[in-house]
């Protein structure tokens, strides 16, 4: 009975085991799981990813032979700096050769020749960002040849194309763009009095009857009112001079009429923006620049032009006043809204320029992601002249590169996720 009872627990206990392997089996990755030959890379990798040098580096080791390869940029560019050692004692650095290849993204491949320095090997490269590439190192001792290879990747992801677009990711590529220096200045929309009409009777009378009322929409000639004269007894009608809204009125059947207006009128497909400049950027505005005109909530945008500066100072801002006349037949901006608007001071031509909505903060660096097929890369950008839309690229990025302009923020998300990390 105990030896029945004792198989029975030991056949229990393999196969909780072999479930508990399976179920970790299956949670791995795809790329894990269909690679026969991972776990054997995997083991290696995490060997010359723990291994460090006395100096923080990555040590590489053959043999009775290493070499320590490290990036070294406190104060100075990134530059290479390798240490060797023989049976874990230094090497002079002028008894190897050494040469080492980075290959990035985009087939770029940079080629670090080496010159002894002190007590190691300084390369001859400034190793520009981002840190990410495949390297292959290759050194020389004694007429023996040794050689690695192992991937450095940096604030990099593979996304394949059909989540991406799920994700909602879209890119272009980065190019010229004519950049345009603005201010941005606000103010209120105000009815255009070319477009109001205050409607009077051309006789005093009584009202005797109304057609309109507030909020109707009427066309030039449309009946208002009828009104009973008071010298002849004649009934005439009141009639619209314009086309447009009734915003007021103020009568009543039987009454009579006064000096009042009965209606006002104004016509809305067309208003003014008046925008308040203030004086330290007076001189810069003029009659005739390009003005896009923006909704606080940024849903309406249009482009007008300044019509007109008031020659007068207002007295408790000291700024002055421009107005923009806009078309609004779809009646969009109504008269008291607040309003911005961006005014174009000057154009200037780049060659290189990337959206302002594609910028993420990666580290120290503003960036944009690169994609090259579906790894997507980060890209450490150099700034200089920008605008509500656009920012001019000095220096990180070259032109054609296909870049994250929307959603970028999943993009860096996943990366941060992955734990990408600076560490040489």
């Amino acid at each position: 009975m105990k030896s029945s009872v004792s198989s029975y627990s030991i056949t229990i206990t393999v196969i909780s085991v072999m479930l508990f392997m399976l179920a970790g089996w299956l949670m791995l990755p795809d790329s894990y799981a269909s690679d026969p030959h991972h776990d054997e890379h995997a083991h290696h990798d995490d060997e010359v990813k723990e291994a460090k040098g006395p100096h923080g580096g990555r040590l590489l080791v053959q043999d009775d032979f290493s070499l320590e390869v490290s990036i070294y940029e406190t104060g100075l560019p990134p530059e290479f700096r390798v240490y060797a050692y023989k049976n874990k004692q230094p090497i002079a650095p002028e008894n190897l050769t050494l040469d080492i290849e980075l290959k990035r993204l985009g087939d770029k491949l940079d080629r670090i020749q080496f010159t002894p320095q002190q007590d190691y090997l300084r390369g001859d490269t400034v190793i520009y960002e981002p840190h990410s590439f495949e390297v292959s190192v290759n050194a020389g001792h004694q007429g023996k040849s040794y050689s690695w290879h192992y991937d450095s990747f940096e604030g990099r992801t593979h996304i394949p194309g059909n989540i991406a677009q799920e994700m909602g990711i879209r890119t272009e590529a980065v190019g010229p763009v004519t950049l345009t220096e603005t201010r941005t200045l606000t103010g209120r929309v105000q009815t255009n009095p070319n477009r109001l009409s205050r409607v009077r009777p051309r006789f005093a009378g009584v009202i005797k009857a109304i057609r309109h009322e507030l909020g109707d929409v009427v066309r030039a000639g449309d009946i208002l009112a009828t009104v009973q004269s008071n010298e002849s007894l004649q009934e005439y009608h009141v009639q619209a001079p314009i086309d447009g809204l009734i915003v007021k009125r103020d009568v009543q059947v039987g009454e009579a009429t006064g000096d009042d207006p009965l209606f006002v009128i104004v016509d809305l497909s067309e208003v003014w923006v008046e925008l308040d400049v203030f004086v330290r950027d007076l001189d810069l505005i003029k009659k005739g620049q390009a003005v896009m005109v923006e909704s606080l909530d940024g849903n309406y945008r249009k482009t007008a032009h300044i019509d007109w500066v008031s020659p007068l100072t207002a007295h408790a801002s000291q700024s002055v006043r421009v107005r923009v006349i806009v078309a609004n037949e779809d009646g969009v901006l109504r008269p008291g809204q607040f309003i911005r608007g961006h005014v174009t001071v000057a154009e200037h031509d780049v060659s290189l320029a990337v959206r302002q909505a594609a910028l993420q903060r990666f580290r120290d660096f503003q960036v944009v992601f690169s994609r090259f097929d579906d790894v997507y890369e980060v890209r450490m950008l150099e700034l200089g002249r920008q605008n509500h839309e656009w920012v001019e690229v000095l220096g990180g990025i070259e032109a054609g590169t296909q870049y994250v302009t929307e959603n970028s923020y999943l993009i860096k998300a996943d990366i941060e996720k992955s734990g990408a990390s600076h560490d040489h």
